[in-house]
C-alpha cells in the first residue's frame, strides 16, 4: 500500500491512523490535508479532518528493493531444497554422465526396471520412505498433532525462521511448540500468504531447511512441522476430497489418472486416503521434484 486516507477528530489523529495503516513513521511520508476539521455550532455541523498520507519515493524504492531481495531469497531456498532432496546416487550418476561414462547409466537401467516391477506388487503407501518423509513431517497426518506440546522460548527453529523471514522482508509472528519427538511451528501474520507460496512450495522448502537445522548434530531425530494460517490441515482436506473424486472418475471411465507432481507428504495423503478404496490402487512414478501419483483400476 503506497498511501492511506483517514478521518480523525483532528489532523493529528487522522495522520496517526494513516501511519498505523501504512506501518511507517512520519518522516517517511508526505501529508496532505484534504479537509480541515470544524467544531460546528453547539455540536451541530461538526466535521472530521481528512488527510492523505503517501509514502515518499525513496521509501517506496527501498520497499521494492527489499521485496525483490526477499523473492530472490525464497528462490534460492527452493533451489537449495531441490538439490538437497536429490538422492545421492542420482547426483553421482549425473556426474558420471557429464564425464561421458554412459556405461554406468546402462548398468543402472536393468535394476531400475526390476525395482519398478516389484513395486507394483507392494503396498504403494509403504513405498514413500525416509529421508523424504522426514523432510515433510513424517507419515503422521497433520491432524494428529500431539496434545502434549509446550511453548519453547528462544528455540533454534525460531531463531532460524526469524532470520529467513526478515531477509525475505516479511512481517510474521512465529511460535514454536514441542515435546521430546516433535517440533511444531505456528506462523501467523499479514505476510502468511507469501511464506506459504504456490501450493505450499515455499512453506515446504522452509520446513525442510528448518528440519535440517533442528536435527543437526542431534542423536534423536525430531519431526518438524512448519505451518502457516492452518494451511496444512486445509491442504490435507483438499487432497482427500480430490483423491475420492478422482477415484470415482477412474471407476466410471475405467482409465488411469496421473496427478500433478507433489511432494512426498502430499503423495502419502493420496495413497493413505485411497488405501481402503475397493476398486482402485495407487502408485508413484517419476523423479523428484516431478514425482507424481497414478490412480488406476485394480
Amino acid at each position: 500500500m503506497d498511501f492511506s486516507e483517514k478521518w480523525g477528530r483532528d489532523v493529528d489523529e487522522a495522520v496517526r491512523l494513516a501511519l498505523m495503516d501504512l506501518n511507517v513513521t512520519l518522516d517517511q511520508v508526505n501529508v496532505t490535508v484534504l479537509e480541515e476539521p470544524t467544531k460546528g455550532f453547539l455540536g451541530f455541523g461538526a466535521k472530521l479532518a481528512k488527510v492523505r498520507v503517501e509514502k515518499k519515493p525513496e521509501v517506496l524504492k527501498a520497499e521494492e528493493e527489499k521485496r525483490l531481495e526477499g523473492k530472490k531469497t525464497a528462490e534460492r531456498v527452493s533451489e537449495k531444497t531441490a538439490e538437497a532432496k536429490r538422492p545421492p546416487e542420482k547426483k553421482a550418476e549425473k556426474h558420471s554422465l557429464k564425464q561421458g561414462k554412459s556405461s554406468k547409466r546402462d548398468r543402472h537401467r536393468k535394476p531400475e526396471r526390476k525395482e519398478r516391477s516389484s513395486d507394483k506388487k507392494k503396498n504403494r503407501v509403504d513405498s514413500e520412505k525416509l529421508p523424504e518423509e522426514a523432510s515433510f513431517g513424517g507419515t503422521l497426518s497433520i491432524r494428529e498433532k500431539p496434545t502434549d506440546l509446550e511453548v519453547l522460548e528462544n528455540h533454534v527453529a525460531e531463531a532460524f525462521l526469524r532470520e529467513i523471514t526478515e531477509k525475505m522482508g516479511l512481517q510474521l509472528d512465529i511460535k514454536v511448540l514441542g515435546n521430546d519427538s516433535c517440533i511444531y511451528v505456528e506462523i501467523d501474520g499479514k505476510d502468511s500468504g507469501t511464506i506459504i507460496g504456490k501450493r505450499g512450495q515455499t512453506l515446504d522448502a522452509i520446513q525442510y531447511l528448518t528440519s535440517l537445522v533442528v536435527n543437526k548434530d542431534c542423536e534423536k531425530y525430531k519431526r518438524v512441522i512448519v505451518d502457516a494460517e492452518n494451511y496444512r490441515e486445509k491442504r490435507e482436506k483438499t487432497l482427500e476430497q480430490l483423491a475420492y473424486r478422482l477415484a470415482d472418475k477412474v471407476v466410471k471411465s475405467k482409465k488411469s489418472i496421473r496427478l500433478e507432481p507433489m511432494n512426498p507428504y502430499e503423495r502419502k495423503v493420496i495413497h493413505a486416503t485411497l488405501q481402503s478404496y475397493p476398486k482402485v490402487t495407487t502408485r508413484s512414478e517419476g523423479e523428484e521434484p516431478y514425482r507424481r501419483v497414478i490412480i488406476e483400476l485394480k
